[in-house]
């Protein structure tokens, strides 16, 4: 795992609003941030998890599609990719987790901060706490705006404003001396507009998305014994996300809204005994699931004859997880053994069960600051609850002649990693690690015509190899910073399941093709120095990407008149990639 500690977070490179913590994430390597701030660990779409104070966050939590997490109020994240516990399921392509700020100093104490930068990027954030001897309490907010909300599309950056808003505020209570009570409530929003392409800005089409999340949280500590501790945790929480676009919208006019109310209760008992450190638990998610859906076709040459003009659904759904686990970590001389089981139940438009074993190894001799690891991960995976019910609705065969209906399943995956970290003179770190992921209905998302909501598919298989190093430089004489570098080769197969296929992409329903999977960027390097004395700090940071795959359906004028010649030229269309791109980034 890698820890980003609260000086890291405290001193980062100040980011567009909402994107603070994956743009640290994706400072680590195997991790790739696109897409409007979507974080892609190892090659996979949308298989991220947010576990914040011990609670699991499973949507998709880019800037798109909800809130921001407050980056002034987490003390700490560790960002894992291999040798998952056997507690933590559902989305297993990375594990970020989030520890907001719990200092339980006396008194009051608190910050204020303001930010300013070009496209008319404003943000403020405040925080405030009073810790008594056994009682904390605090609260915290934030509002920002910025006209580059998203990734634009071309050069002019239209209509691209944003801002957003948050507040939380916690209750922290040591009730004796062995129990612990805590609540948390958040609530954050946000409103933007969606960026138009050349031909959308001359038309005059307006798009407007916006989201909002409101989520309480509770956790209840006890001590049985100085070996034996539980802990019960659950969150209620409600998620809503809206589209709307004018009459001048094309080709398409689409509306959408949205929503998942989730209520997650989760127990764990821990133990410690001779060279056993364990822990046992399990935790139930239940969600309440409502889409309503609908569009206007305003430019019929741009889709497939047949295609119905104009359309609507409304669906609700209800989504059953459940999950058993058991974990042991056994420590012997040099050598560390983590093993686990793991058993998940998952009923929403389909059924399934499974077991996943976990076992991770480790040899650390005594003398050398060497450490060998390895591990295997049998993952299962749910699928993305976004826009589910819409594409497995029997409603959707109004939209053409050609279509093809398929539920989408839960993944299945075994993951191998080994590697080893050396430290040299006290001062640097060397981590290497070679990793494979060979997984059965590989999740991906595709666009439902060309409106920008996505809809939850599968492919019959990916395979996806790498290589990560990272030289990890603490401090020295003022001095810390990192270089990272990530080799990454995946490769899906066809057919595609499930999912939602208009026209001619039914013929991927029969193909056996192989693809290279839309992560798949070769090469990824990456690294940052700085320079600290007393309260002053310079910071410098470069990012390398050899291009990731691209399609197009269309010429190259018309890629031309859509995004800009400029824009094109970044494009490779023999390769199918995009041209290899550096980037640099400096702060005082």
């Amino acid at each position: 795992m890698n820890r980003i500690g609260r000086e890291t977070i405290q001193g980062r490179v100040l980011a567009l609003p909402g994107r603070a913590l994956p743009d640290l994430v994706s400072t680590q390597p195997g991790w790739l941030l696109e897409a409007n701030g979507v974080l892609h660990p190892r090659g996979s779409e949308y298989q991220t998890q947010y576990i914040v104070d011990g609670l699991p966050l499973t949507d998709n939590r880019s800037p798109s599609f909800a809130p921001e997490i407050e980056a002034d109020s987490v003390q700490s994240m560790g960002v894992l990719t291999g040798g998952f516990p056997a507690e933590y399921g559902r989305k297993l392509g990375g594990i970020i987790e989030v520890v907001t700020a719990d200092d339980a100093t006396l008194g009051f104490h608190g910050t204020i901060g303001t930010a300013a930068g070009s496209f008319g990027t404003i943000s403020s954030d405040a925080t405030g706490q009073y810790g008594w001897r056994n009682t904390t309490v605090s609260a915290s907010g934030g509002w920002a705006r910025t006209d580059r909300y998203l990734d634009p599309p071309v050069e002019e950056n239209h209509s691209n404003h944003g801002s957003s808003s948050r507040a939380s505020s916690r209750f922290d209570q040591s009730l004796r001396a062995n129990d612990r009570f805590g609540v948390i409530v958040r609530h954050g929003q946000s409103a933007f507009l969606v960026p138009n392409e050349r031909i959308q800005q001359d038309a005059g089409q307006r798009q407007d998305r916006s989201g909002r999340e409101t989520a309480v949280q509770f956790s209840y500590q006890h001590i049985a014994s100085p070996t034996l501790l539980w802990e019960v945790r659950g969150m209620t929480r409600d998620l809503a996300a809206r589209l709307w676009s004018n009459a001048e919208s094309t080709p398409i006019r689409a509306a959408q809204d949205r929503g998942l109310r989730e209520s997650y209760a989760k127990f764990t008992l821990n133990g410690h005994h001779g060279l056993h450190e364990w822990k046992a638990g399990g935790d139930a998610d239940f969600g309440a699931v409502r889409e309503q859906f609908g569009y206007l076709i305003t430019d019929p040459e741009q889709f497939e004859p047949g295609t119905a003009r104009s359309f609507a659904f409304t669906g609700r759904g209800r989504d059953r997880e459940q999950a058993l686990f058991l974990q042991d970590r056994i420590t012997l001389a040099d050598w560390t053994a983590s093993v686990g089981l793991r058993w998940d139940r998952y009923a929403f438009l389909t059924r399934d069960t499974a077991a996943s074993p976990r076992v991770a190894i480790a040899w650390a001799p005594a003398h050398g600051d060497f450490v060998v690891r390895a591990s295997y991960d049998r993952a299962f995976q749910t699928p993305s609850f976004e826009n589910l019910l819409l594409a497995s609705s029997a409603s959707v065969e109004a939209l053409s002649e050609q279509v093809v209906r398929l539920p989408v399943s839960p993944s299945r995956g075994n993951f191998y990693e080994a590697g080893f970290t050396k430290g040299f003179f006290g001062k640097l770190r060397l981590d290497v690690t070679a990793y494979s992921r060979q997984v059965a209905d590989f999740a991906d998302d595709d666009v439902l015509l060309n409106t920008g909501v996505t809809f939850p598919i599968a492919f019959r298989k990916a395979n996806i190899r790498g290589t990560e190093v990272k030289v990890n430089v603490p401090s020295w004489r003022g001095f810390s910073g990192f270089l990272s570098y990530a080799n990454m080769t995946g490769v899906g197969y066809l057919p595609v399941h499930g999912g939602l296929l208009l026209g001619d992409e039914t013929s991927a329903l029969d193909s056996t093709d192989r693809f290279v999977v839309t992560q798949d960027q070769r090469n990824t390097a990456g690294g940052r120095l700085m320079y600290q004395r007393g309260a002053a700090s310079v910071a410098v940071s470069t990012s390398f990407g050899s291009g990731l795959p691209v399609e197009f359906d269309g010429s190259r004028q018309d890629a031309i008149d859509r995004f800009g010649a400029r824009v094109v030229d970044r494009v490779d269309f023999e390769r199918g990639r995009i041209r290899p791109a550096t980037t640099i980034d400096a702060s005082i």
